[in-house]
This record gives structure tokens, sequence and C-alpha cells, in this order.
């Protein structure tokens, strides 16, 4: 498509709300096509919603049992034969292995082409950067995002949230949480350099609007702290003294801070409070400990001690909060660590995006039908290194 950079210019150029519009008409120029539709997966990650009429006013589909879930899920494009004499073709639209949803274009049967497939998916991939530029400007795509209205803690937690995914050569890691539209305390973040990978899970006491309040303190002190080139140990002691010159001791946090030297595999960690992690190696699953250090915030500078741990090519790291190893069943028995293990054996197959949301919702189906007690998170982390890579 001799028109891509003009495409680009002219999604960069674009208002925010007139990206699809810049899309719709480079299709229609191009291919002569009769449709596009864009559709983002909702925060609960069970339905992708229309972007171009807003929330709930176009029917939502299924991830599952739709053409465009099947495709959100496989990350490969599909072409569907519709009415006769027309094809639709469903792309997916990610960025950096954060999947935000599935771009549509219906056309002329006798206009599409194989060749076609590749520059359409590039048109896709620039929407998908634009979007993520866009959102600073703009509500449309977080509307359409959701199916019911946030709660405030939970509009303040999803804003803090890096993503959802990331993929790079040396890892592939995503995060869920759950309730999506409730949620309270816990949080998850990453940030990723030349050099290093930080990947941080939070666990904060209470509920509502506190517990996100001093879960959006914690999180950006520790920000703030891994910005300014400090290790990890160094991180947690600079929070902890944010939440407890704010709170203090009332109100504490837990987290688990993991720094990834991504030549080496080695790994630095300061375990303060619940967060709990697994490893998947070889088929074999076994919960990874460390000496347990204060929560953040709970007492006036505390000191915290960092430990190193080495992973592999093939590891699979899981890391969950209380509320999935503690929620009880209805008969009261809690979720516990066997059932996480059977649950990361299970999902090894699955990419390291999909299994949050696979292990939450088997945890739905343990509970029963009851509303969960406490936030429920999950983030999995797959280890490549850069030796496998030579």
């Amino acid at each position: 498509m001799a028109g891509i950079p003009a495409v680009e210019r002219a999604l960069r150029d674009a208002a925010p709300h007139q990206l699809l519009d810049v899309v719709t008409a480079a299709m229609k120029d191009q291919y002569g096509a009769t449709g596009v539709e864009l559709r983002i997966a909702d925060y609960g990650m069970k339905s992708l919603q229309s972007v171009e009429f807003g929330p709930l006013a176009v029917e939502p589909l299924p991830l599952h049992d739709s053409p465009q879930g099947r495709v959100f899920g496989a990350q490969e494009p599909l072409v569907v034969r519709q009415a006769p004499g027309l094809v639709a073709v469903h792309m997916p639209v990610t960025v950096r292995g954060d999947r935000m949803g599935v771009l549509s274009v219906t056309l002329p049967e006798e206009q599409y082409r194989e060749t076609a497939l590749p520059e359409m998916q590039h048109v896709g991939a620039a929407l998908g950067h634009e979007i993520l530029v866009a959102e600073r400007d703009t509500d449309l795509f977080q509307v359409a995002r959701r199916t019911s209205r946030l709660t405030l803690a939970a509009e303040m937690q999803w804003q803090l949230l890096p993503g959802r995914s990331c993929v790079r050569p040396e890892f592939a890691l995503g995060g869920h949480l759950e309730p999506a539209y409730a949620i309270f305390g816990d949080n998850f973040d990453w940030s990723a350099s030349r050099d290093r990978l930080t990947l941080v899970v939070t666990n904060g006491m209470g509920d509502g609007i506190e517990a996100a309040l001093l879960s959006n303190l914690a999180v950006n002190a520790l920000r703030n702290a891994r910005r300014a080139g400090l290790g990890v140990a160094d991180q947690a002691a600079l929070a902890d003294q944010a939440l407890y010159a704010q709170h203090h001791g009332e109100r504490y946090l837990s987290v688990l801070l993991l720094e990834f030297d991504l030549a080496t595999g080695a790994v630095t960690a300061v375990d303060a409070g619940s967060p709990r992690m697994w490893r998947l190696r070889e088929g074999k699953v076994e919960r990874v400990t460390f000496e347990a250090q204060l929560p953040l915030g709970m007492f006036e500078e505390t000191p915290y001690v960092s430990e190193r741990f080495q992973v592999r090519p093939g590891d699979r790291l899981l890391i969950t909060s209380d509320g999935v190893y503690d929620t009880p069943s209805p008969g009261g028995t809690g979720y516990g660590e066997r059932a996480l293990a059977r649950s990361l054996a299970a999902t090894r197959l699955l990419p390291a995006d999909q299994v949050p949301r696979a292990v939450l919702h088997e945890l739905t189906d343990y509970r029963g039908r009851g509303p969960l007690e406490d936030d429920a998170l999950v983030v999995c982390l797959d280890w490549h290194g850069r030796a496998a890579l030579v």
C-alpha cells in the first residue's frame, strides 16, 4: 500500500476522536471497504466493545464464541465470508504485546487479496499506537472499555496500571484484577529498560477509596525511587517512609518487588507482605519463598534487605495476592497452594498474558456464585532470557 506513510501521517494529525474515521477512509479508498469497526476489550476481559458508537449502543461481542474473540485470543488475523460477495477481515490490535482489541474490515470479495493482509495489519498497528497517545486527550476509548460503571476506587486503580501485558524478546508478562469494576487496593506495576525489568505487585489494606489512595501513594513512591536510580531495597524503604509519614502506621501495604537482569536472569527481590510467587520449571510447580519483611508503612524507617535468585529460560512465574489463595469455597475451604499449583500446571500451554484471566476464571468456579470478599490479583511472567535468542 503506497498510502501507508500517508495513513500514518493522517493518524498522527487527526483529532483523538477521528482516528477510526481516518482508518475507515483509508480502507474505503484502498480496498473499497463497505464497513470498518473497532472493538476494544472491556476491563473484565469478557467482551469486545464497539468504539464507534460508544458503550452498549452496539451489542457487545463475547471473547468466546465470536470470530473477533477468536482473533483476540489467538492474535492471528481471520478472514470470514459474510454475505454473498463480501468478506470480513478481523485483525488484532496489539501494542508491544498489550492486547487492546480487534479491527474488522468488510470489503467486496473481489477486492480482497492475501497480499493486502499485511498492509491492513500495518494500519491496524498504527491505529493501536495512536490510541495510546490519544487517551491522554480523550475519554472515548476508556469509556468504550466498560460494560458498566467503574467504582471510583476501580477508576483510580486502572489508571495506575502500566497496561495488562508486555512482551519483549527476553520475557512476556500479563496481569489481571478482579472484581474488575470494583477493585480496591491490589495493583501491579512494571518498567523495562535496556538491561532491567522491575516488577512490583502490591496488596493494600482496606477497601474502597481509602485502599485505592493507599495504593496510589505507594506505587508512585516506588516509581519515584526507581526513577531516581535506587535499588529495590531502597525503593521499599522510601515508599515505607512515604506511607508512614502519611498514615503513621495506621494503614500499610504489602509488596513484592522483583528486579530482573535481562542479560543474566539474576533477580533481586524484596518481600514485604502477602503477595506470593510460584514457579513452573520443567513441568514442576513449586513455591518460591523469601525472608518475610514488614509491610510498607507499618513502622517508621523500617530497614529492608534484598535477596537474590535465578530464573532460567523456560521458567514461568505466577504471583498472586491473598485474595486468590485465601478465597474460600462455599464450604469454607481456602483456594490454597495445591489449587494454585494445579491451575499453574493446567495453564502451562497458554501465553503469559492469558494465564491471569484463566486462573481467575477457575477461582470464580471454585468460590461459587458468591462475590469476592477481597481483591484478587494474578501476574504471570514467562522468562525467555537473552541466551535463548543466540
